[in-house]
């Protein structure tokens, strides 16, 4: 398998969590979106989208960080990135979804990047922080419905909600939200770092990371 990512775009190190905590091996290939490498015909040919993460499995190709996910659940259930409870599941995956399709679409370089380059309004990309806010204060609700004393989104072991929920409070963090307002996303947060999937996974951690390219930008917790 080749798994087609950038070390620091959140959808890749969803990705690449999945595959630490599944224990499977990928050879990792880099696509730098920063120098607009994603725009290449070479890399089009590859993803039609133009985005990381693409996964290749036997001269097929597998789009979209949730799928790929999917993929390494069905080709690996155990350990599972669900509970056995279906509600439980179910609460899993919505968690996973708010991050996906609520926040993560108004948190994307695309979408900054075209409302910077076509507005000349600085509040015009106002709507975008409004929304981000209004997705991390519904995800802080939800998962407070949940046990505060589990150290993950669901019981004692990471699920697909916890690989969600790390990438996209990197990706907030980079974009200066301040996420003091989410005490349980942070401790949820604290307990995912110390884990060692997901320091596998972690950005900083990538051998592809551009040599002196600091972590600064991503402001990690102390």
């Amino acid at each position: 398998m080749k798994l087609y990512h950038w070390w620091v775009s959140s959808a890749s190190y969803r990705v690449r969590i999945g595959f630490a905590l599944k224990g499977i091996d990928v050879e990792k290939i880099p696509i730098d979106i920063t120098n607009r490498k994603q725009w290449e015909d070479s890399y089009i040919a590859v993803n039609p989208q133009s985005m990381v993460p693409t996964l290749e499995v036997d001269g097929k190709r597998i789009l979209q960080s949730a799928a790929i996910l999917e993929y390494l659940e069905d080709i690996k259930p155990d350990p599972s990135f669900y509970p056995d409870d279906p509600l439980a599941r179910a609460r899993v995956r919505a968690i996973a979804q708010i991050c996906a399709c609520e926040i993560g679409p108004r948190l994307s370089n695309r979408v900054r990047f075209f409302a910077e380059s076509n507005f000349s309004d600085p509040d015009s990309i106002g709507w975008h922080d409004h929304f981000a806010g209004q997705g991390f204060g519904a995800l802080e609700a939800y998962v407070a419905e949940g046990n505060s004393d589990d150290n993950f989104c669901h019981g004692e072991t990471p699920s697909l909600a916890d690989i969600f929920i790390i990438p996209q409070l990197m990706a907030a963090r980079r974009r200066g939200h301040d996420l003091s307002a989410y005490p349980n996303l942070l401790r949820i947060e604290r307990n995912c770092l110390d884990h060692p999937a997901f320091k596998e996974a972690a950005p900083e951690n990538q051998p592809d990371r551009p040599e002196g390219v600091t972590m600064a930008a991503i402001k990690r917790p102390g």
